[in-house]
């Protein structure tokens, strides 16, 4: 699974394949923005061994390989070489031909730029005619789910990337209960995915379960607000949270700095647990540890989205244009954007190993308990009717003795 992280991460040409095969975007990342891709000494030095086909190589118990001559220079004749160092290389070529899942979740107020983001972090259009609604339809407007599915394929490795978007959240005017649809979907996501691997065909379980939720804040307040602090408690114990401070081209720079110590400080204070980057392993490289401390830094992200192109110096470049200049949304001294997109592409691996891991195993765990304690429940139930049964059973039993008696019992004997 490393190598395909390591795949996606060194985003040279991306293609996105949406319906159909002509509707593609192709894209080269700029040399000074590609992402360093997350490979450990262990695996450079596997990818430079020889490929071996164990089949067709016997070891007898002197340790060497029985084989012809012809085949000496194919295979190596070193003591005590088998050959198994060669099984990473296998599941490299397996997981390849099979693809990878990835389940994105966005939530946030209508207005904060979260379609923008993500056609900018995937470059494509995923919602080409999005329907924006009035004021007056918003007042009993409920949460809706959509979910837009983009096949992304780079150097023969694919992937299908799920984006689940929430219109609606935190329109209505009474939004006290405008997450639990969300929270139903994700419970949903779950229990499709237990059900499935409990059946009996399980070769090709379709894994829709939410890896990673981006939250938007809203940059023109003082923090959070009471439905962003209620929301990401009642989810951060089923996905993993990504704070996202939108629009922050509306702050300046230490307008900026002081809200996500604001956010951070309301995030620990509330107990809320948002998605932690996992620290750097002692061999890796001083350039990924410093990359890794640059990241968790930057949490919350302060992100700008755009699909507009502007010219600047005689380059093209995606940003916003304003009276007074140009907002860049690839320049790392203007805005998160790089920074986001470099966590979702090294670290999606991890994302998805913490929702197994984690968020699903506590969701089947108690999804366990919960049958348990229902079929604990039956059994009392039964119980308590059989001796309901045999008490009713004794009663009749006496009545029918002293009925029985009274029968006996002679006119005069009274």
């Amino acid at each position: 699974m490393v190598c395909a992280t390591t795949m996606l991460a060194s985003m040279k040409a991306v293609t996105f394949q949406v319906g159909s095969p002509q509707a593609s975007i192709s894209r080269s990342v700029p040399k000074t923005h590609r992402i360093r891709p997350r490979i450990s000494r262990a695996a450079e030095a596997i990818s430079f061994l020889p490929q071996i086909d164990l089949c067709t190589c016997s070891v007898v118990s002197s340790g060497r390989s029985n084989m012809s001559h012809g085949e000496k220079g194919k295979f190596p004749d070193a003591a005590g070489y088998v050959g198994f160092a060669n099984l990473p290389n296998q599941v490299h070529r397996k997981s390849v031909k099979k693809g990878f899942e990835f389940t994105l979740m966005v939530v946030g107020e209508s207005g904060l730029g979260k379609s923008t983001l993500i056609n900018s972090l995937f470059l494509t259009d995923l919602y080409p005619e999005r329907y924006i609604p009035g004021a007056a339809e918003k007042i009993e407007r409920t949460v809706q789910i959509e979910a837009s599915t983009v096949e992304i394929e780079e150097r023969g490795v694919k992937l299908r990337l799920t984006v689940v978007d929430t219109p609606g959240y935190g329109d209505a005017i009474n939004s006290q209960d405008c997450f639990k649809t969300i929270i139903h979907y994700i419970d949903n996501q779950f229990e499709r995915y237990l059900h499935d691997e409990s059946g009996l065909n399980r070769r090709h379980i379709v894994d829709n379960r939410v890896h990673c939720c981006f939250y938007f804040i809203s940059p023109f307040g003082h923090g959070l607000k009471p439905l962003d602090v209620e929301f990401m408690k009642a989810i951060h114990s089923k996905v993993n949270i990504v704070p996202v401070i939108a629009k922050a081209d509306t702050l300046t720079l230490r307008e900026r700095d002081r809200l996500k110590r604001r956010i951070l400080d309301e995030i620990s204070e509330h107990g809320i647990r948002i998605y932690q980057l996992p620290d750097a392993d002692s061999d890796e490289d001083e350039e990924f540890k410093e990359q890794t401390r640059v990241l968790k830094a930057s949490i919350p992200f302060a992100v700008i989205g755009s699909n507009q192109l502007i010219e600047v110096k005689g380059k093209k470049i995606r940003g916003r244009l304003y009276p007074w200049g140009v907002v860049e949304v690839e320049n790392p001294e203007h805005n998160d954007f790089l920074k986001l997109r470099t966590m979702l592409v090294t670290h999606m691996q991890d994302l998805q190993e913490v929702t197994q891991d984690l968020h699903y195993e506590n969701f089947r765990s108690e999804r366990l308990k919960r049958v348990g304690r229902a079929a604990d429940e039956d059994v009392m139930d039964k119980d308590q009717i059989l001796l309901e049964k045999e008490a009713e059973l004794r009663r009749m039993q006496q009545m029918i003795a002293q009925m029985q008696a009274q029968m006996k019992m002679k006119p005069g004997d009274d």
